[in-house]
């Protein structure tokens, strides 16, 4: 039976963790998600996993030791932040390139500098385009979800690629919440044993990770990672599936929220998405048609079907907790991904960017209620006034 617990993000996703009882966990401790694996290495202390704990000196090292533990045919998983993530850069690529389903809590936080602990999103952003896949987090319930999902889709034999779980620090990761933890032995079986393909410990078939792969061979080695991706979308899905018929929820590639007869809408990710719901509910009392699609999947990017989702609206606000420097208008990697989608496919409505909560600052049910206004105003008009603002900065 599933039982109800108060816990905070980190412990939501340290209790899959337990139970999900990995091979290896090699990480090093980085605020905000220092809890997360400190709450694990209780569990390895006590005895309620069986998993090999690692204590590197670096997150270096931590992505480097789990890479070695996979390839030798080991379920493995771990943890970071910020500027965590960014000292694991190098090896990101080695992970994905050689096919190793690792998967990273990742609790998202600004990048220095000036230095900051809070929450925004330029860590996932900078690895967008590293061969892992990505999924998005509301809450702690869906971060705990999200991690039981990651493990089947990572280690799916038409994927095998790493996966990524994120969610906001502190405002999801340190705040206690209702999380459903389901029954260990159906999240066992849900998850299942790993099997892997071609691990270096099967001594009757020998192999070679990590070799120089030049000219000749480089390019086909990353169209298999492109293919693999491309797989991964069905894959999620179907494992989606699979997750509500044992647990319930209503996962895929995006949540659509009020969209269906929406006039206008806001696409937004992780915990923002919760505060935007709210807002919807009471533009709704008022008699405005507002919507919202909560991206979950990032990576492989579901352009085709939020095209379907978004459609039919004349207006589109697409929040970034994240800028692109440089990009046009140094917009928010979402919007430029949401906008090209939106062009390929012949959709001409109205679509403004926003870039909101850097550093953590706060965005307030005020703010995103003028995001509406805004669009309700594009729609009336057929244009946007600004492509790309800046909500809530002090200009």
């Amino acid at each position: 039976m599933s039982r109800i617990e108060a816990l905070s993000g980190n412990e939501a996703v340290a209790t899959a963790m337990r139970q999900i009882n990995p091979d290896v966990v090699a990480a090093y401790p980085i605020t905000p998600q220092t809890s997360t694996v400190q709450a694990f290495a209780g569990f390895v202390a006590d005895g309620l996993v069986d998993t090999e704990f690692v204590t590197v000196e670096s997150e270096h090292s931590a992505m480097s030791a789990c890479v070695g533990a996979s390839a030798a045919g080991a379920r493995v998983m771990t943890a970071t932040s910020s500027a965590g993530l960014a000292l694991m850069w190098e090896i990101l690529y080695i992970a994905a390139s050689n096919r190793c389903p690792i998967v990273i809590s990742l609790v998202n936080r600004a990048l220095s500098g000036p230095i900051n602990i809070h929450c925004d999103h330029a860590d996932v952003m900078g690895m967008r385009d590293s061969g892992w896949i990505i999924l998005f987090s509301e809450n702690g319930q869906e971060a705990y979800d999200n991690l039981l999902q990651a493990v089947r889709i990572g280690e799916h034999p038409d994927v095998l690629l790493p996966v990524a779980v994120c969610q906001d620090g502190f405002i999801t990761s340190h705040g206690t919440e209702r999380v459903e933890i389901y029954d260990d032995d159906r999240v066992k079986a849900f998850v299942g044993e790993y099997q892997p393909q071609w691990p270096l410990l099967d001594l009757e078939k020998p192999k070679t990770y990590g070799a120089a792969g030049f000219h000749d061979v480089y390019y086909e080695h990353k169209r298999q990672q492109m293919e693999a991706m491309d797989d991964a979308r069905v894959v999620i899905e179907e494992v989606s599936r699979a997750f509500s018929r044992e647990f319930g929820g209503d996962y895929g590639l995006f949540e659509a929220y009020r969209l269906a007869d929406a006039e206008v809408a806001i696409v937004v990710a992780n915990s923002t998405a919760g505060t935007t719901k709210v807002v919807v509910d009471q533009l709704r009392e008022d008699g405005v048609k507002a919507g919202l699609l909560k991206p979950r999947v990032f990576r492989p990017f579901p352009a085709q079907e939020m095209v379907e989702a978004l459609g039919h609206l004349k207006a589109v606000a697409v929040l970034d907790r994240s800028t692109s420097f440089g990009a046009m208008d140094n917009a928010g990697p979402i919007f430029l991904e949401t906008v090209a989608a939106l062009a390929v496919h012949g959709l001409g409505a109205p679509v403004a960017g926003y870039v909101y909560g850097l550093g953590g600052r706060d965005i307030l049910p005020h703010e995103i209620e003028a995001v509406f206004h805004e669009l309700l105003d594009a729609a009336e008009k057929g244009r946007v006034a600004h492509r790309v603002q800046y909500l809530g900065v002090r200009e």
